[in-house]
């Protein structure tokens, strides 16, 4: 089950934040800090896949945007990888230039 999906920039601001469970707000720039620190400070050459608590982050990279999701332990790392991808190439068909 997906916990959270995050759009955020190379500068670590978040764009775009939803949650498919309660967090409460404190926790979520918390979470949302540390989230952005994990994958910003891996090279390209590394994993998209990172354990996290009790959750799994899939992210990908799109020029200067970070798409990150957050799934718990059962889900397939590869499904969410794909939806990612899906979901910009959504986007781009869409607004043209994401």
């Amino acid at each position: 089950m997906i916990k959270f999906f995050l759009m955020v920039n190379k500068q670590g601001q978040t764009r775009l934040s939803r949650y498919y469970e309660h967090v409460e707000i404190n926790k979520r720039t918390m979470l949302e800090a540390e989230v952005i620190k994990n994958c910003l400070s891996r090279s390209k050459d590394q994993c998209s896949f990172i354990e996290y608590k009790d959750f799994k982050l899939v992210y990908r990279q799109y020029a200067a945007l970070f798409v990150v999701v957050g799934i718990d332990q059962t889900e397939n790392e590869m499904a969410v990888y794909e939806l990612i991808h899906n979901f910009v190439e959504v986007l781009d068909k869409y607004f043209s230039r994401v």
